[in-house]
């Protein structure tokens, strides 16, 4: 009787750890979204960077357009995501419960509205009555509209279709569209049998900049501040790897290659597609530039901007009077106390 208690509550203690062992590794795990861009931190991605700096199991889960990765990242399903300027607006007007953590790029010229060569566009004028495709809730989504409104063409005036990256590839190819405002690999691809009408970084200088940011969910970044700190440290080492010697990333590199296994599309492609980007640094994430000064922060203002069409296009139900809750730059201040 005596050896069956002791037996009993071996086991009951051996069920005890198993169940702590269990808690603690799902503690230690976090869904990562992101979309097919070319950037630096994709190689972070294929050589596991961000699970040897933070011990975390990272599932990294792939969406073709943001407007699929928005859902998932107000569900809950996914704790971190890369959206557009566009997407990150559209969440924090809905109130989604997230916080803008780092700027993954600034855009310029790496996305542009393309005209398919032999639709018979000329000028922003002949886009009425031609088809036009974009990936909704992104930000080529927003500058689209931005442009038509610049060149005083009202939407209804022409087709605009809802298609994802690779979606709007294909279609070029069938000629089923006449234009695309798109990023690559997807532009590379039709930029081969087109020409670029204007590009986001022309656009932006007339006051509607946009950029790609990294949003993660509030409950995940109080309950994981090491994860946090560690992960953006991995974003930034990436990024100044390439900012450092932008030269080394040629076609047939160790990052271009890691980038292309991940992303697809032609390496040949890739150096130009970098060079069209910004990449801050630590120092001017946390800048008045993008994260830091509060209301007067470069991000924020961009993102009250962003939402204020967006509303005016009646995407989004109001624009909120303080974007900056939703944006922290806790996280980049304190790598950049680990990485001075």
């Amino acid at each position: 009787m005596h050896k069956s208690r002791q037996v009993m509550q071996l086991a009951l203690v051996m069920a005890v750890v198993f169940m702590v062992s269990a808690v603690h590794a799902q503690e230690k795990e976090v869904t990562i979204g992101y979309q097919l861009i070319f950037n630096p931190w994709k190689v972070a991605m294929v050589e596991g960077e961000v699970e040897k700096e933070t011990g975390y199991k990272v599932n990294w889960r792939k969406f073709d357009s943001p407007g699929r990765l928005l859902p998932a990242i107000t569900s809950g399903d996914v704790q971190i995501g890369l959206l557009g300027s566009t997407g990150v607006a559209t969440a924090m007007s809905r109130g989604i419960n997230v916080e803008l953590v780092w700027i993954a790029e600034g855009i310029a010229a790496a996305e542009a509205l393309v005209v398919r060569n032999g639709s018979g566009i000329v000028a922003p004028q002949d886009l009425k009555g031609k088809k036009l495709a974009v990936p909704f809730v992104s930000t080529t989504h927003f500058h689209t509209l931005f442009a038509l409104e610049q060149f005083g063409i009202p939407p209804g005036e022409l087709t605009i279709l809802n298609l994802p990256p690779n979606g709007i590839a294909a279609a070029w190819l069938r000629g089923d569209i006449d234009a695309a405002f798109v990023w690559d690999p997807a532009l590379s691809k039709i930029k081969a049998t087109g020409k670029v009408l204007i590009t986001s970084g022309e656009l932006g200088k007339w006051g509607k900049p946009t950029f790609d940011g990294l949003v993660a969910n509030r409950d995940f970044t109080r309950g994981h501040p090491e994860f946090m700190v560690g992960f953006i440290s991995v974003l930034a080492k990436t990024d100044a790897a390439y900012r450092d010697n932008p030269a080394a990333w040629t076609p047939d590199s160790r990052p271009v290659k890691a980038i292309v296994s991940l992303v697809g599309g032609n390496p040949d492609d890739v150096p130009g597609v970098l060079a069209s980007y910004v990449f801050p640094s630590l120092q001017e994430q946390a800048s008045c530039d993008w994260l830091g000064c509060g209301k007067e922060g470069g991000a924020v203002r961009a993102l009250k901007a962003t939402a204020e069409f967006l509303k005016a296009e009646k995407k989004i139900p109001a624009v909120l009077s303080d974007y900056s809750q939703f944006v922290n730059p806790k996280w980049v201040e304190l790598a950049l106390k680990r990485n001075p």
